[in-house]
């Protein structure tokens, strides 16, 4: 039975490199009684356009049941011409060996016009139009996406582009470009319960909250697309309405618990948290960016490698509330004198002071033991520069390292222990270039340094050899 069933398969793949080139032209055209011939004399060898969902291991190839609502128009027409890379790097049928075959191709015409029939006669009733709004999807949803793929295990049977290059089992269908080929309604429909779809195939059910599911389809909505327009949140209709008053109530009913009243970080909570709550009254909050503050409030402390204890307020007061809240903090706190600081930290610990004593976790010896290996030039030095003042993700390091790198930030005085003061020479000879590069990528434990493992291993470097530049 498995012969027979290999050889079907085989079969159908000579058919898919031949079969289409012998059939007369007379098929061919924009005429739908035409492309409803041609779908069923040629498409129908291998796939299926009409039954209930079967396993892989019955097929031939995928399922065409639902087409005209599973793909893009633009993806299917390319990939009817033979434009688009091949889908399945081990065949439909990784089961069986030489199932690997080219799929057959057409004129642009009768592209368009077995689009055309596809999304007139195969539409998926399941699917729900407007499920999933890509023009919602965030950069920080994107990065959440990211990070699910590969904690849910997606990663172990598809293929995706990472940092140029591809990774991933390549087991199933690629998703190297799936942002250009999927209806994202369908394929959000399909992540609910893969199993509705292609049942006893390996299709895995994931242990995921509908939030983290609607961030890996935003993850995969921008693969393979370039300058994908990302939503702000922070542009939307709520933050035209923001007040001052609500989210002073807020404040009181939330943010006090650990934050305190007056924004001392002295809530009732604060006490037994370590790191400490941010001191709100030292900081300069109208000088944050706005992008950060409403992702730390919103998504939380753990969203942009902050403390944990710092919930992630969203679902609890919503988007009008987030705006409301960040009206407030700007309009309330605009920073410390440098006398009120000394008075609100620990003497010897403020920002600023040279040498910093620092009880910082040491990295691991593979580490300690690197050297950068990018020469110290201008160009390099302008680079780490630019990712220090305005670029590095999720928030540049002036932000808290000052713009002199001197730890006198707008946040600085808000946080304990305080920002390295990179100007300290004392201070930067004891640290090594590993120490340094492991610290800028996993962030400092019970500290405010957050992990930028977005920052490529090259960018690191650079940044590196800038806070080099600036001790004196």
């Amino acid at each position: 039975m498995r012969g027979k069933t290999r050889g079907v398969v085989i079969a159908c793949a000579v058919l898919a490199v031949a079969g289409l080139v012998s059939l007369p032209r007379l098929l061919f055209g924009n005429d739908q009684s035409r492309a409803k011939e041609l779908i069923q004399q040629t498409c129908v060898q291998c796939h299926r356009l009409e039954g209930k969902p079967d396993s892989r291991f019955n097929l031939k190839a995928p399922d065409l049941i639902w087409a005209g609502s599973k793909y893009q128009r633009p993806w299917l027409i390319g990939w009817l011409m033979g434009k688009e890379e091949p889908l399945y790097a081990k065949g439909y049928r990784w089961d069986l060996p030489g199932a690997v075959g080219k799929h057959a191709t057409v004129s642009e015409s009768d592209a368009n016009a077995i689009a055309d029939y596809f999304q007139q006669h195969y539409k998926d009733p399941r699917v729900q139009v407007g499920a999933f709004d890509v023009t919602k999807v965030s950069a920080l949803e994107v990065e959440f996406g990211r990070q699910a793929f590969k904690a849910h295990a997606c990663i172990g049977c598809h293929v995706i582009e990472e940092n140029g290059k591809i990774v991933g089992g390549p087991q199933s269908a690629s998703l190297v470009a799936s942002g250009k080929r999927y209806n994202l309604d369908w394929l959000f429909r399909f992540g609910l319960n893969p199993q509705d779809f292609v049942p006893h195939s390996g299709e895995f059910l994931a242990d995921a909250t509908e939030p983290q599911l609607r961030a890996v389809i935003g993850f995969l909505a921008v693969q393979g697309v370039k300058d994908f327009t990302y939503y702000e949140p922070w542009t939307s209709q709520e933050f035209g309405m923001a007040s001052v008053e609500r989210g002073k109530l807020i404040y009181k009913e939330y943010c006090s618990q650990c934050h305190g009243p007056t924004g001392k970080g002295d809530g009732p909570a604060a006490s037994g948290l370590e790191p400490k709550p941010a001191v709100h009254a030292n900081m300069a909050f109208d000088k944050l960016p706005t992008e950060y503050l409403y992702n730390v409030i919103n998504h939380g402390g753990r969203a942009i490698g902050k403390s944990t204890s710092m919930p992630y307020w969203g679902l609890t007061i919503g988007q009008q509330g987030v705006a409301d809240v960040m009206a407030y903090l700007k309009d309330t706190f605009k920073g410390a004198p440098a006398v009120t600081a000394q008075a609100s930290v620990q003497p010897g610990k403020l920002p600023g002071v040279c040498p910093q004593p620092r009880k910082t976790q040491e990295a691991p010896g593979s580490f300690l033991e690197l050297k950068n290996p990018l020469l110290a030039k201008s160009e390099q030095v302008a680079v780490g520069k630019k990712l220090f003042q305005e670029t590095a993700k999720p928030l540049a390091c002036m932000n808290c390292h000052g713009t002199h790198g001197d730890g006198m930030g707008p946040a600085a005085l808000g946080l304990t222990p305080p920002p390295r003061n990179f100007t300290c020479g004392q201070t930067m000879k004891g640290i090594p270039d590993g120490q340094l590069f492991w610290i800028i990528k996993n962030g400092s434990p019970g500290t405010g340094m957050m992990p930028f493992a977005g920052l490529s291993d090259d960018e690191v470097w650079q940044l590196i050899h800038y806070l080099r530049s600036l001790a004196r």
